[in-house]
């Protein structure tokens, strides 16, 4: 048992599964969420005190509440899982909201009334706050839930053969485990909104149906967080001024690689080590012109949808997404032009072919090579919405104050005999002082630096997943913490890509960079990546996290971050005496207690 002691006020012995929980609760909150804590707890144990204990135990019964799940690796579902709730509130249902990592898998067994919101990741991997949960439902020691009654949303992208597998999996393991669908499995794409918001509104209304035959007609008054002093958030983004954009590699480098700093100044924005920030992209003009000219048409033709009347050079610079290729314009493509070769592949059994596709090309090659006649109408309807970018922060407003600041590699190459260019990167590069930036905030709960500031921390981050360690290095410093940092990068060259070099060689002059390995992968006859380092650095690696540390990756989540997962297996099983299996054990545990967390795109 831990005794928890709080001044003026008797000590409460808490055993070490709830004050773990307590604490994971906790962790990351800002001062005034703490305090809206407090005083939620507060009011639980003042009605405790007026209506008996016996009256909280009913009125807490499993069956007459609606729990909401969500995993989530980039906010999406984390959004589509709040906006329920609010609508549950607002319809007078009682109803409890949990990140996965944070549900209490013991009580799956009572839970009556379930809904999990839940994304896919890469090729078929659930989030990493889901994955414990996941492996537990699908798991065998997942109870049977004769008496749950549960709703799926699956988010993904159909562009990836394993769309929107992990919702499909959970929903049916629930209904093999015998739990009882009240809404149907839903399956949301790039375009979320089009399947979630009448997904939610018919699940509502089948919950407000299932409560009330459990009993629940009173209406409640619900608890609200703090709200932010920003207004301004994805839909309502702000203007930023940029206040530098320097390139940061040398003139002969294959790349270019800007840092980026922009004022917050007025916004009301805030943002914590370990965030990300969201940018709404603008398409290159020039690639506009591409299409224009690749399909005949004409920029200035007026074309309606949904609603809106736009110039159709409007709708491809600043609505449509047309540097990304996606499985339903492949498919769109595919019948309007006949082609029996983009037919073939976008089949099952040609998901590899279809992914190489993905990764080579963008939507402009293909309309060269498959020519077809497009109606503007029809162009503008095949095409997604044009998606925010995000970018892990790269600064501590500890240490920059009312700014923030990115490190954007920019992507423009040339290949088929033409340039091509990314929507967002681009925009940035070309944007210069003063000029104006569409940006947010968007929170990353899980990936933020330990509230002990005695921890050791383990930052992996090659090429520009550096970004957010150097945010955590200048908030350790800033905070006066105590712990260790550990830095490993790598890119190409050293001479050219050294990201933040001198910055790097200061934090080890003045402490607050205690190690720095790096592996420059071009600067010799055989490439050596971070994940060498790791394996190179084993014992103390592993000493380290024996030692409590917590470990970050942030970077590619196609390669990069498979092969760090895997070196940290071997390092911990050959260091540790463990046979792989158990390795892979202990690393998951140190996922799901936060000790091991992944900024991963």
């Amino acid at each position: 048992m831990n005794s928890v002691v709080v001044p003026n006020l008797p000590a409460v012995s808490l055993d070490a599964e709830k004050l773990a929980l307590l604490t994971r609760g906790v962790e990351g909150l800002t001062t005034a969420q703490l305090y809206w804590v407090a005083a939620w707890a507060a009011a639980q144990a003042a009605q405790a005190q007026r209506i008996g204990p016996a009256a909280v135990a009913v009125a807490g019964r499993t069956a007459e509440r609606l729990t909401i799940v969500y995993g989530s690796q980039t906010g999406n579902a984390k959004r589509i899982a709040e906006e329920l709730v609010r609508r549950s509130e607002a319809a007078g249902l009682p109803v409890r909201l949990l990140r996965a990592d944070a549900y209490p898998q013991r009580e799956l067994a009572q839970e009556r009334h379930l809904v999990l919101v839940i994304s896919t990741q890469g090729d078929g991997e659930p989030p990493d706050d889901a994955r414990g949960l996941f492996e537990f439902i699908t798991g065998k020691r997942a109870p049977k839930l004769p008496a749950l009654q549960f709703a799926v949303l699956g988010l993904g992208d159909s562009s990836y053969p394993q769309f929107c597998v992990i919702g499909r999996q959970l929903d049916a393991r629930l209904a093999e485990l015998g739990g009882t669908r009240f809404a149907a499995l839903g399956e949301a794409d790039v375009e979320i909104e089009a399947v979630a918001a009448p997904w939610t509104e018919q699940t509502l209304e089948q919950a407000r149906e299932l409560l009330k035959q459990a009993g629940v007609s009173a209406r409640v008054t619900p608890l609200h967080a703090v709200p932010s002093r920003s207004s301004h958030s994805r839909e309502q983004p702000f203007a930023a001024t940029v206040l530098a954009n320097q390139r940061i590699v040398a003139r002969d480098s294959e790349r270019d690689v800007r840092h980026i700093e922009l004022s917050l100044e007025g916004s009301g924005l805030r943002y914590e080590p370990g965030d990300a920030l969201g940018v709404w992209p603008r398409n290159p003009p020039a690639l506009v012109d591409q299409w224009l000219d690749a399909l005949r048409l004409d920029g200035a033709q007026e074309v309606t949808h949904q609603g809106r009347t736009l110039a159709l050079r409007r709708w491809l610079e600043r609505e449509r997404e047309i540097t990304r290729l996606n499985r339903p314009f492949v498919a769109a493509l595919a019948a309007a032009s006949g082609d029996d070769g983009l037919t073939r592949v976008l089949q099952k059994e040609h998901s590899a072919e279809f992914t190489a596709l993905l990764a080579a090309d963008q939507p402009i090659d293909l309309l060269r090579r498959h020519p077809a006649t497009w109606p503007a109408e029809v162009l503008v309807a095949a095409l997604r919405p044009l998606a925010p970018r995000l970018y892990s922060i790269a600064s501590s407003p500890k240490a920059v104050g009312e700014e923030v600041h990115l490190t954007v590699a920019v992507v423009e190459y040339e290949t088929y005999g033409s340039t091509h260019w990314g929507a967002a990167s681009g925009l940035l590069a070309a944007t210069d002082e003063d000029g104006k930036l569409p940006i947010f905030i968007e929170p990353n709960e899980r990936f933020r630096l330990p509230a002990d500031g005695a921890r050791d921390i383990v930052m992996i981050g090659p090429g520009t997943g550096v970004a957010p360690f150097r945010a955590f290095v200048q908030e350790r410093r800033e905070s006066g913490a105590t712990g260790r940092n550990w830095l490993f990068f790598g890119n190409r060259h050293f001479a050219s890509d050294f990201l933040y070099q001198v910055e790097w060689q200061q934090a080890l002059k003045d402490g607050s960079l205690h190690r720095l390995d790096l592996a420059f992968s071009r600067d010799a006859a055989h490439k050596t990546y971070v994940q060498q380092r790791l394996r190179e650095r084993g014992a103390e690696l592993h000493a380290w996290l024996k030692g409590g540390a917590h470990i970050y990756v942030c970077g590619d989540s196609t390669h990069m971050a498979r092969d760090v997962h895997a070196a940290l297996i071997d390092v911990i099983a050959t260091h540790g005496d463990q046979s792989p299996d158990e390795a892979k054990a202990w690393l998951a545990e140190l996922l799901q207690q936060g000790r091991y967390a992944r900024d991963v795109y």
